[in-house]
């Protein structure tokens, strides 16, 4: 009964006029830029989050949330139309989606994306609804050792799961704790590398590492080449699917929400993984593994169903420890403690409105979204054609006087330059800036979390062996490091063999 109430309480926070308007603008807003190739779902979180400064805490943290799960459906509306997918989770969608497209089944395929979504994203709320609770209240339990190490867990899985290679997301992370260090030590008070500059004091602003990291520098890189766009499809017939169709929707769909669910929580990009695996699994388990990449209408359904699963289940460990499972959740901590809210366990306790209002809001937000995805196809075919000489500057524009009118600071707008100039370089050298954002982030509660336990236990470090749950996530943490470094270690011994023979 209680998770009844709790609902009852979210939805009466959820309701409020306020709290549907921004989240339809989020939800809206998460669906262009899904359909807008190059511009995703961190570069608007990041340039938005100064303007929800003003708004109520769950206002701001509502339209957040629904600007990213809104481009998870998004993003397979280009996969599908034009084969360009507008997010990374809607590559595998146009494997199938755009050959359906191609055969004049657009509509067909709009419509399993669509309704793989919705289903998806509602059975992926029932799931944080049902489990946050429960966690949040194991990890009231947790003390500094236990942070420490969970951080710590969370860090190397998103090596894991990072693309490239482990070497180089290692290398980002612990760029990422770098900057999170420079600014005044905690504790002493002690300026650390600063370089004589007095706006670095306070620390590196973190909106300015994200617009620079996401924003300018995927600008950067998509202005190298002039981007040629396919024909596009423009005119979209047969919405619904046939009764075929839907017949062999169904197990896609559950499987691949099933998936989702569970991926969801990995930190790194869950939600990429999630379409990823659940291709994989549709063409094994298929009895047409022939159409596969030739129009399967399962190779649609089930990504599509995967990656919105995991945008809904990614909140669990935000929500319950306070941890980001994606570049987008860590923008979700900015907000959190911009508002004055510590994100972890006891936002469920001092906050149950803003908690269950945010949980409520998602399935209101789902429902706008398939009221958004299926009557406005026509629309965003049309929004493809703005060209890309006039949209970057006006995001470069939006971008500069959003982080400017954080403190009125030009160094803030020289910062986004710089980090934007440092993540094209990155991503030049194949890096992917990703893994930095999250070490920024959690670099000082790794670090506080571990000066911490070091002064409760005087110094001795094997108060984090000694404690059980900190030791069990610490072997976590160490099987996790192998997995990402392994498949590095073959391919460097099978060229060393090669070498010799």
């Amino acid at each position: 009964m209680d998770l009844f109430s709790n609902l009852a309480l979210g939805f009466s926070t959820a309701l409020l006029v306020q709290n549907v308007l921004y989240c339809f603008v989020g939800v809206l807003l998460g669906t262009m830029v899904g359909v807008l190739p190059g511009i995703g779902p961190t570069a608007t979180v990041a340039m938005l989050l100064p303007i929800t400064f003003s708004f109520e805490p769950v206002t701001a943290l509502i339209m957040l949330a629904g600007i990213y799960y809104g481009a998870q459906y998004g993003g397979s509306t280009t996969a599908i139309l034009i084969n360009l997918p507008g997010e990374s989770s809607a590559a595998v969608t146009a494997l199938d989606g755009h050959e359906m497209a191609r055969q004049g089944r657009a509509g067909a395929a709009l419509a399993a994306a669509a309704i793989g979504s919705f289903i998806a994203g509602t059975v992926g709320t029932i799931v944080l609804a049902v489990a946050a609770p429960p966690l949040a209240r194991v990890a009231l339990q947790f003390g500094a050792a236990e942070y420490f190490s969970l951080v710590l867990l969370g860090l190397i899985v998103s090596i894991a799961l990072a693309r490239g290679t482990a070497l180089k997301a290692l290398a980002m992370i612990a760029l990422g704790v770098l900057l999170g260090t420079v600014g005044q030590d905690i504790y002493t008070g002690t300026p650390r590398f600063v370089f004589d500059q007095r706006e670095l004091y306070g620390g590196i602003d973190f909106v300015s590492v994200a617009v620079g990291m996401f924003g300018i520098a995927e600008i950067l890189r998509n202005l190298e080449n002039e981007h040629t766009r396919p024909a596009i499809i423009s005119k979209v017939t047969n919405l619904w699917p046939t009764r075929e169709d839907r017949r062999r929707m169904v197990g896609p769909i559950l499987r691949g929400t099933g998936l989702g669910a569970a991926l969801g929580v990995l930190p790194g990009g869950g939600h990429v993984l999630a379409s990823f695996t659940s291709y994989a699994v549709e063409k094994r388990v298929s009895k047409r593994r022939q159409e596969f990449g030739r129009g399967a209408i399962e190779g649609v359904a089930g990504p599509e169903s995967a990656n919105n699963a995991a945008a809904q289940t990614s909140f669990i460990p935000l929500l319950t420890l306070g941890l980001p499972a994606h570049p987008v959740m860590a923008l979700m901590v900015g907000a959190f403690i911009v508002h004055g809210i510590t994100p972890g366990p006891n936002v469920l306790t001092d906050e149950p409105a803003l908690f269950w209002g945010l949980i409520a809001s998602m399935w209101i937000g789902n429902v706008l979204l398939v009221l958004l995805n299926l009557p406005l196809i026509g629309l965003w075919v049309r929004m493809l054609r703005i060209p890309y000489q006039v949209l970057f500057p006006m995001i470069i524009l939006f971008a500069s006087i959003g982080t400017y009118s954080l403190g009125f600071n030009a160094f803030d707008v020289y910062a986004i330059v710089f980090f934007g100039i440092l993540g094209y370089i990155l991503i030049k050298c194949g890096c992917e800036p990703a893994p930095l954002l999250l070490g920024f982030v959690l670099g000082p509660l790794l670090e506080e979390n571990l000066r911490r336990a070091l002064i409760i236990s005087r110094g001795d470090a094997t108060v984090f062996l000694t404690r059980p749950i900190s030791a069990v996530l610490l072997v976590l943490a160490v099987a996790a490091l192998v997995v990402a470094v392994l498949p590095t270690i073959r391919r460097r011994r099978e060229v060393v063999f090669a070498e010799d023979e």
